[in-house]
């Protein structure tokens, strides 16, 4: 029996030290897993700062869009108020005349919105094209480490 005593104890030293190296293990996993929570933190952190930059410029591009057409809608239409047509109309005595001026303002009308239209085309190509810019901003930012 005291031959089998060294051998238990030199089992008891094994265990201990395979307990002891089971602690460190899992200490190294704890810290790892610790690290990669981190990264992953700042990482969505990072994303979603983007992602609120991109938004805060898609809608300034916007806002200077409206502006930008309802500037030009106003410029047109206080040219339109400003002109002396009520006063042409008034001294218009003769049907044909009238019949004249009539084809002539709707001939401006047609040219009007024509050059309407083609400005909203213009707006669109360049919102499309914006919104594309933007987009490829955002893909190539988030490609970045």
């Amino acid at each position: 029996m005291s031959q089998d005593i060294p051998q238990w104890l030199a089992e008891i030293q094994t265990l201990r030290q395979q307990l002891a190296e089971a602690h460190q293990e899992r200490d190294r996993a704890y810290a790892s897993a610790l690290n990669w929570q981190k990264l992953y933190e700042a990482e969505a952190r990072q994303r979603r700062t983007d992602a609120a930059l991109a938004q805060q410029t898609l809608e300034e591009l916007r806002q200077q869009l409206a502006q930008m057409q309802n500037a030009s809608v106003g410029q047109n239409l206080g040219d339109m108020l400003a002109s002396p047509i009520p006063t042409e109309i008034e001294q218009l005595n003769d049907v044909a005349e009238l019949r004249q001026r009539l084809v002539a303002a709707l001939q401006t009308c047609d040219r009007w919105k024509q050059a309407l239209e083609q400005e909203q085309e213009q707006h669109a190509q360049t919102r499309k094209s914006l919104t594309l810019a933007l987009g490829d901003a955002i893909d190539l930012l988030s490609k970045r480490p």
